[in-house]
């Protein structure tokens, strides 16, 4: 069966109307309302429009009961806050923005206050503080007991409203109601110029239109109706994220689905939004017991019933499948009557109107999904890899949240990235958008009666507990779903199930290819979390040929977790550890593709064990053997072990054991073709250069490279040269001046290239291009401390060589090959720059053996 591809566009009717903003907020949440008021605050004068798919006071933020984590105890610290977020996201936060988060919070609070916020305050008129699970401070600030969120949504939708315009088309704030949001508009040059979108109902705009705008920032919340049960409002079908993918944005870390360990149980048969029990109910002193009344978390961790929410909805799962249950328990009769309906009023009354009095009788909850720590990647002021596209709120994949958020950091999160959504925003006020153009991309839609299902297949298979075969099966269910034996009409289900297809289906790409445990993501058939290989993230991107994945190693900058000997001995050869770690990973994830290595995968048991030598099929000088030790070890997560017969530099022969591997034969062979494919490069360079090196030995002359390197490579390709004997030119075009002819024709002359050089950066060096006799010596009286002879004849390099007489360094380039290599270097010139060294050395033949399981 042939699948359609996921469409890179919503096949839609054309916009019937258009109207201008300088900034389209998508989302009318915590996040999206507090960007346009602040923006609209920062920028007098500005017209901002709120696009909301359903009234201005609905959204996610208004079901959300626990509080906002803010540090404003004296006995707390930003820093205590900090510990409790990375702790609870697992190892992949990002810590710059958890700092962020932690420093910038509590003014963030102060000012939604200051918009009308009413929290729950204590007799002497301090902010009452309470504690959820991850939290080992009170720092928790809530407003009606457990109606937070409907608070905080009341606030910002009377502050927006108090900033409308007095005119449509008026500076100010506009909302346009029941909009679904279809797909970003963008100019020739790729930014944002706008979105489509479709008004349902009646009003100043209906159907399908267009908002044009210098700047578009989703704040679109979450994509818990990907799942049957969810804690999520109906409207919460993943918009954004996949309006984002089909604009070309990164969307990182979807595995990492967080599912609310406490959610009121309703039933096998229920779906849809499910009412939730605060973990402040825990806070309180609640605590979970299986069916026969034992407190099951007692041991599970530290601390107990306020562990972070991905240690106890794995704790009730555990305890459902040892007990064969669908739900546990939340005793919390202790409360008593007041405390129920002056605490947790919201509750209390969910509980009663369900047939579950909770002063006299435990409350039956499940797990179900809540809230995505993944999503849009953006920077930490808000910025997509798409010009003029932001996102902020639980759309957005900030890098503060890592494998599992922590309590109450959402509203956080939302307020603080918001303003600095605007205050970047604000610096660049006066950007208009370009025109829209039709970029081609194809355009499609999935059959709406498909939504069930899908929902089903993931709650089944990619929920809570997740394993290799049951995501096999779910991606199976997935593209079966994208066939369709209709022709599909526009409309708003059919965008929705086709927003919800695309989201589930990267979901499931990413939850099938992180073959560990962490955080929120949980692999029976990998139950350990592994930091040797996945302490990174999984980076999602929608192409013409389909969904793309690249696995970003976590703090990629520095980090490598190479042993300490293979990272020294990359030192000592002149190699950034870090920079050979990142060129591994991107080879890997290039050629490990979304799926990773299947045939291995389906053929080979994971306990085989094997001894594998890497073997020379012809002469040639090796390269790049440390580089390899360290893709086996690295690629292995440290399972395979290496063994080397010879080092770097040496001359090898067909037949030669260059290194012995042993470990699983899984990962043998995923890694061997990473592997291969940078040493038989690196090898073939330095056996080519040892040639031309072999042919000038004995003239003085030196064989250096180029920057004619293959994209990403060059700090191998030049390492390799050395091994095979040669030198290094430069590095980037920042290691000394090269003035070519353009250069001189640009600046007016060699004099003033010279001038314009010393005076901007004074002490580098100054290498000229010649190309005829005439100019060497203006160069010479400029004070060139090396000439490059472009593509001279051995005469002229002869002559050249009599007229410098030492007092710069020469090196001839161009025309050359190893046939005239000799006489070449025999005229007198320092250099002999080859740019085939490292551009088309043809690579030497290597092969990875399997000695026998």
């Amino acid at each position: 069966m042939t699948y359609p591809p996921l469409p890179r566009r919503l096949t839609a009717p054309d916009p019937g109307w258009t109207v201008h903003a300088d900034l389209v907020v998508v989302g009318s949440g915590i996040a999206g309302l507090t960007v346009a008021l602040r923006y609209a605050r920062l920028v007098p004068g500005a017209r901002v429009l709120v696009v909301t798919k359903d009234v201005l006071s609905a959204g996610s933020t208004r079901w959300a009961q626990g509080g906002i984590a803010a540090v404003l105890d004296p006995a707390d610290s930003p820093a205590d806050h900090m510990r409790d977020t990375l702790t609870a996201g697992a190892g992949v936060c990002d810590p710059r923005a958890v700092q962020m988060l932690v420093t910038e919070g509590p003014g963030a609070l102060r000012r939604l206050i200051d918009h009308g916020a009413r929290f729950d305050r204590e007799p002497d008129g301090g902010l009452q503080l309470t504690r959820e699970g991850g939290h080992r401070r009170d720092r928790i600030v809530h407003a009606g007991g457990d109606a937070t969120g409907a608070e905080v949504q009341r606030a910002l939708a009377e502050a927006i409203r108090a900033g409308a315009p007095a005119e449509a088309s008026g500076p100010g704030i506009e909302v346009i109601e029941h909009a679904l949001v279809l797909d970003l508009l963008k100019d020739a040059t790729g930014a944002a110029c706008g979105v489509t979108l479709h008004v349902m109902g009646e009003g100043a705009h209906d159907g399908v239109g267009a908002v044009r705008a210098g700047a578009v920032v989703l704040a679109t919340g979450g994509m818990g109706q990907v799942y049957s049960a969810t804690t999520n409002p109906v409207v919460s079908t993943g918009d954004g994220v996949a309006l984002a993918l089909r604009a070309g944005a990164v969307v990182s870390d979807l595995e990492f689905v967080q599912f609310h360990p406490t959610v009121l149980w309703l039933g096998e048969d229920s779906t849809g939004q499910q009412p939730l029990i605060s973990e402040a109910v825990r806070g309180e002193g609640a605590f979970l017991v299986d069916a026969a009344g034992e407190r099951f978390m007692t041991g599970v961790h530290e601390l107990a019933d306020l562990a972070p929410r991905d240690v106890v909805a794995k704790a009730i799962m555990r305890r459902m499948l040892e007990t064969g249950a669908d739900h546990v328990l939340l005793d919390a009769r202790h409360f008593g009557e007041e405390k129920w309906r002056t605490r947790f009023p919201t509750i209390h009354a969910i509980c009663l109107e369900h047939g579950i009095d909770p002063v006299r009788e435990p409350i039956p909850v499940a797990p179900a999904a809540h809230y995505a720590s993944g999503g849009v990647r953006t920077d930490l002021r808000g910025r997509t890899g798409v010009p003029g596209l932001y996102a902020c709120g639980e759309v957005a994949c900030t890098g503060v949240h890592g494998a599992n958020r922590l309590a109450s950091n959402s509203l956080l999160e939302g307020l603080v990235f918001a303003e600095r959504i605007a205050a970047d925003l604000a610096g660049t006020r006066h950007r208009r958008p370009g025109t829209p153009v039709d970029d081609g991309r194809e355009a499609g839609l999935a059959d709406p009666r498909i939504r069930s299902r899908v929902q089903a297949r993931m709650s089944a298979g990619a929920g809570v507990l997740r394993g290799g075969r049951s995501l096999r099966e779910v991606r199976q269910a997935l593209l079966d779903a994208r066939w369709t034996p209709v022709a599909v009409q526009p409309c708003t289900e059919a965008w929705e199930v086709t927003n919800l297809l695309t989201v589930a289906t990267a979901l499931v790409a990413t939850a099938a290819a992180r073959e560990e445990t962490r955080g929120s993501h949980w692999r029976e058939d990998f139950p350990e979390r592994d930091d040797n290989w996945w302490l990174g993230h999984l980076d999602v991107t929608l192409a013409e040929e389909g969904l793309t994945m690249t696995y970003r190693r976590h703090d990629e900058e520095r980090a490598t977790t190479l042993p300490h000997q293979i990272e020294a001995e990359l030192t000592d050869t002149g190699l950034d550890p870090a920079a050979v770690v990142a060129l591994i990973d991107a080879a890997f994830a290039e050629d490990a593709g979304p799926e990773g290595d299947v045939t291995t995968l389906a053929t080979i048991p994971a306990a085989q064990r094997a001894t594998a030598d890497v073997v020379a099929r012809a002469d040639g000088v090796v390269a790049g053997l440390p580089v390899a030790e360290a893709a086996f070890v690295r690629l292995s997560g440290g399972r395979l072990t290496v063994e080397r017969g010879v080092k770097d530099g040496e001359r090898v022969a067909a037949g030669d054991v260059l290194m012995t591997v042993t470990g699983p034969v899984r990962d043998l062979l995923t890694a061997e073709r990473t592997v291969l494919n940078l040493l038989t490069h690196l090898s073939g360079i330095a056996t080519e250069t040892g040639r031309w090196v072999r042919a000038v030995a004995g003239t003085g002359a030196r064989i250096r490279d180029t920057r004619k390197t293959l994209a990403g490579l060059r700090i191998l390709a030049k390492y390799a040269v050395r091994c095979g004997g040669g030198v290094n030119h430069r590095m980037s075009l920042s290691d000394a001046a090269l003035i070519k002819d353009n250069h001189v024709v640009a600046a007016g002359g060699v004099a003033e290239a010279f001038r314009a050089v010393r005076q901007a950066y004074p002490g580098l060096p100054i290498e000229v291009e010649v190309d005829r006799l005439d100019q060497i010596e203006p160069v010479l009286a400029e004070g060139a401390d090396e000439i490059l002879l472009d593509n001279f004849t051995v005469d002229d390099l002869k002559r050249a060589v009599r007229l410098v007489g030492g007092r710069a360094r020469l090196e001839s380039s161009g025309g050359l090959t190893l046939a005239v290599a000799r006489e070449v270097a025999a005229t007198g010139v320092d250099y002999l720059a080859v740019g085939a060294l490292t551009h088309s050395a043809p690579a030497l033949d290597l092969a990875l053996d399997l000695r026998g399981a």
